[in-house]
């Protein structure tokens, strides 16, 4: 098998707003416009305010998913985008994330999921 069958980046998103990491309604809206901007089809969105502070929340996409978690207090968010296809590119949702959460920096990098299906098929009891 040549393709992957997904894309999935991990993203550290660094020197972020306070404030925004820590709405969890700003949170989630940010979150499903990356999807749009990827190009996504969006299925469920779930999202928790933790106290005192910081949010998680996922965005069930038709190709797979968006997650997040915050620590408003350290300016960072954790963030894995995952895509199945080559319609949607994760890469465009992380970086619409990262300049809406005005980071500082961004570290990504990407997997490709599911390039030993062929093999795994092969070796299945």
């Amino acid at each position: 098998m040549n393709n992957p069958l997904g894309r999935h980046v991990l993203a550290e998103i660094y020197d972020c707003s306070f404030e925004i990491l820590n709405d969890v309604q700003k949170v989630e809206q940010i979150m499903v416009n990356a999807a749009l901007e990827a190009g996504a089809e969006i299925r469920e969105v779930v999202f928790h305010k933790f106290s005192p502070q910081g949010v998680s929340g996922v965005v069930v996409i038709s190709e797979s998913h968006l997650a997040i978690h915050t620590w408003p207090e350290l300016g960072y968010a954790a963030v894995d985008v995952f895509t199945c296809g080559e319609r949607v590119n994760p890469w465009d949702a992380c970086n619409y994330l990262s300049a809406m959460f005005k980071a500082g920096h961004m570290e990504a990098k990407e997997i490709k999921r599911g390039l030993g299906c062929e093999r795994m098929a092969a070796v299945s009891v």
